[in-house]
């Protein structure tokens, strides 16, 4: 159970949308190939010259550097894969440079507004680019916007928060932590669970600019929750990303609080830090979840 694809956490339209996209970038592609061919035909050596000039002048746009890097640091990623520290650093810093505007965002954009308060706010999803080794994607959330609680398994996740101010909530998994299955779903839930120990490892706002945030197969904060104290938005690197075939999958979790189950009996904590303990249980997707895709509108990435 609590099981979701890559589509669900995008929004159920991702796949539809990503295809229309590719489509749109393909079209520009060909018109600006054709009118090269055309302007070359026209004037071939004062086009060879202007396209050497040109290529001395170029701007490599942040996104497309990011890009370059991504093909670098994954090309080689599967299943627990961690790029080594220099990597890290590397895009990292790329990351930490990105501004709103370099990927075409304004807080002014319509699905940044408030909504009604009487459902959960539609969180938006922007999709950049997304292989079999690494995803690049912005999540775009109004105020009181909540990414629920799920894990990123086997997966190293870069998040730079872009603007506003959002609150994180992240656990690791105890290792040899005893599970506790006598536990009782929800009364939402279809069936019962275990719950199985973590510990929190980030409990606190962020506000932009701030550095890059990353978690990592087994560490850093692996399944978090995202909640917008304002409205927000986030740049998402996966590598490798979500894949249901390579047992990648996206599950939700529910948490309580330590000291809620029998098995708090069978883990030695000192009183003073269960706060920082939960045990967290396997969900359903939450109903009031609702992620829809939207077109990217920033820099076009040359994938060649």
């Amino acid at each position: 159970m609590g099981r979701a694809t890559v589509a669900d956490i995008k929004g159920r339209d991702f796949s539809e949308l990503d295809k229309e996209a590719k489509e749109n970038t393909e079209n520009t592609n060909k018109g600006y190939n054709t009118n090269k061919n055309r302007n070359t035909t026209t004037s071939d050596s004062r086009g060879r010259k202007n396209r050497r000039r040109q290529k001395k002048t170029m701007v490599v746009h942040p996104v497309q550097r990011l890009f370059d890097a991504c093909k670098d640091v994954f090309a080689h990623a599967g299943t627990g894969f961690v790029p080594p520290p220099d990597k890290i650093e590397q895009l990292s810093a790329l990351l930490d440079d990105i501004k709103p505007v370099d990927v075409g965002l304004s807080p002014r954009m319509s699905f940044f507004s408030p909504q009604a308060a009487r459902r959960a706010p539609t969180i938006t999803y922007l999709h950049i680019h997304e292989c079999e080794k690494f995803s690049m994607g912005i999540f775009c959330l109004p105020p009181s916007g909540v990414l629920p609680l799920h894990n990123h398994p086997g997966m190293t996740v870069f998040s730079k928060l872009l603007f506003g101010t959002m609150h994180i909530k992240s656990y690791d998994w105890v290792v040899g932590a005893p599970s506790n299955a006598s536990a009782v779903a929800e009364p939402s839930q279809t069936q019962c669970s275990e719950v199985r120990l973590a510990k929190v490892k980030v409990d606190s706002n962020l506000t932009a600019p701030c550095k890059t945030s990353i978690l990592y197969p087994a560490d850093g904060g692996n399944m978090h929750c995202f909640t917008a104290v304002t409205a927000c938005a986030v740049l998402d690197v996966l590598g490798p990303p979500y894949s249901d075939a390579e047992g990648r999958h996206c599950t939700y979790y529910l948490a309580y609080p330590f000291t809620k189950f029998s098995g708090d009996e069978q883990v030695s904590i000192p009183d003073e830090e269960k706060d920082n303990y939960a045990w967290l249980q396997e969900r359903d997707k939450p109903e009031d979840l609702v992620v829809k895709g939207a077109l990217y509108t920033g820099p076009v990435i040359r994938e060649n």
